[in-house]
């Protein structure tokens, strides 16, 4: 069967478009030269504009060279002509000309050098202009700029534990690498061993641990990587420590993880040492009855002696015979102490706060609160009180080297454990700079540093049971609250730390 053949004509796809020869686009000649040429030229010119801008206009917006600082030791401040630049290692950028380079670290004497710098015109972007500028800094005082780093230490450890929102700086060891070269002099080591040993009671979290052992090893290796025979060393000097120390157990055991804190819990030493804090201090002497009053407060005798101290304190504590105020410093002695010392009344709040004496809050309390002591008193205040009641020190007293101080904590716990003062009305300023771990002994001429001091007793807000007499807080020495008040003591002469 034949197909049919359609007759119909094909009509075109509208969708398509046909191109013609009228549809393209000419260039056109310019002034008689063709488009090949003047399109050449035109992108000959853009390539140029870019290499300019690429190759040369840096150089000419912003001339200059760079110079590449380094220090020893490292962390240097980079001053150029007195403005704050990078810490070292590091480059900085300057324009053209004379500068003055300064070097800056605490603890280290500046260096001053002059620079003279040029410009490269080419490439600088690519390839500046580079000085390199090296210097060693010096310090006239190394031990006292790692007791500077030791109380940045100490400031931090009240922060707590390191987390996502701050890190704890590792000041100790950094001073320790900066200042370790030092440690070659026998007499600068002991005094840098001792800040480590006095730093080692500010050790209250892991990162402040780590710290506290890198910066014994560095300094055991003079600033240095340490080598298998100065880390030998270092573990024998941890391991003494350790041992005159037996309540470093329980330290250790609070911060340890993982089989590092299997294996202590399971050791005689912290089994020990878990044993002897447990057992309650014996209580064998007792209060004397000698007193003596001074500007109406009552001041009673209270024995010397070691045997009631708690865990608080190394084993070997032991507190000389002293009179202890029975009640906090009443208004009527504070009266009369501003009446002389006009500088401490109240009206001189904004003078006392832009010394750093006091915060808001001083000499406030709380109406119908059930206590008759005054409140609001700063630890500075505290003691400019016990400062000025020793020109009222009975002669037999005074001729005998006794003074009125704030108390130390010794002092404070031995009076209370024995029943001498009652307590519990207000949090009561101690004297001497607040340690975390105070159990740890350290050498005795070891310097002292801590940006807060010691609060014992509790407030009346405290819950009933809650507070102690070995319970300890600490607060900056200038806060003022009205659950802080304070009780003097009367001593034999001390150096107040």
């Amino acid at each position: 069967m034949r197909k049919r053949l359609s007759i119909m004509p094909t009509m075109p796809d509208k969708s398509e478009k046909t191109v013609t020869p009228d549809d393209r686009v000419k260039l056109k000649p310019i002034m008689g030269v063709r488009p090949g040429v003047y399109l050449a030229c035109v992108y000959g010119l853009v390539l140029l504009i870019i290499l300019f801008f690429i190759f040369l206009y840096p150089a000419l917006s912003n001339p200059g060279s760079v110079i590449v600082v380094k220090s020893e030791p490292w962390g240097a401040a980079v001053l150029v002509d007195g403005v704050y630049r990078e810490a070292a290692p590091c480059e900085v950028f300057v324009s053209p000309g004379k500068h003055k380079l300064e070097l800056r670290l605490p603890g280290f004497v500046p260096a001053q050098t002059e620079i003279e710098t040029g410009k490269r015109l080419f490439a600088s972007l690519f390839f500046p202009l580079k000085k390199e500028i090296s210097q060693k800094l010096k310090s006239n005082d190394p031990v006292g700029a790692f007791i500077n780093e030791a109380e940045d230490y100490a400031a931090w450890s009240f922060t707590g534990e390191s987390g996502a929102a701050y890190q704890v700086p590792t000041s100790l060891s950094e001073g320790a690498y900066r200042l370790g070269p030092y440690a070659a002099d026998p007499a600068l080591r002991r005094s840098m061993e001792d800040t480590i040993a006095s730093s080692s009671r500010f050790a209250v979290s892991r990162a402040g641990l780590r710290d506290l052992v890198r910066a014994k090893t560095l300094l055991d290796n003079q600033g240095l990587s340490p080598s298998p025979l100065s880390l030998l060393g270092s573990a024998e000097d941890i391991i003494g420590f350790l041992n005159d120390n037996p309540q470093a157990a329980l330290w250790l055991g609070e911060l340890l993880t993982g089989e590092a804190k299997s294996a202590l819990t399971a050791s005689a030493w912290y089994k020990e040492a878990s044993q002897n804090q447990e057992s309650p201090p014996s209580r064998v002497r007792s209060p004397g009855n000698d007193s003596v009053q001074i500007r109406g407060l009552a001041f009673r005798m209270v024995q010397g002696g070691p045997s009631i101290l708690g865990a608080n304190f190394p084993p070997d504590t032991t507190v000389d015979a002293f009179y202890i105020s029975r009640e906090p410093i009443s208004p009527a002695a504070w009266q009369a102490f501003t009446e002389q010392e006009p500088k401490w009344k109240k009206e001189n709040l904004d003078a006392l706060i832009k010394e750093g004496l006091v915060k808001e809050g001083y000499l406030e309390n709380i109406p119908d609160a059930p206590y008759s002591g005054v409140s609001g008193i700063s630890w500075h205040a505290a003691a400019a009180f016990c400062r000025w009641l020793n020109y009222s020190l009975p002669i037999q007293l005074a001729s005998a080297s006794y003074e009125v101080h704030l108390p130390t904590e010794a002092e404070w716990e031995y009076a209370a454990a024995l029943g001498a003062i009652e307590y519990g009305d207000f949090w009561e300023w101690c004297e001497e700079p607040y340690v975390p771990l105070s159990f740890l002994s350290v050498p005795k001429d070891a310097p002292q540093f801590s940006p807060e001091r010691p609060v014992r007793g509790g407030s009346w807000r405290n819950a009933q049971g809650s507070v102690d007499s070995e319970t300890r807080g600490s607060l900056p020495p200038s806060f003022c609250s009205p659950f802080v008040s304070a009780r003097p003591v009367i001593v034999l002469k001390r150096n107040v730390p």
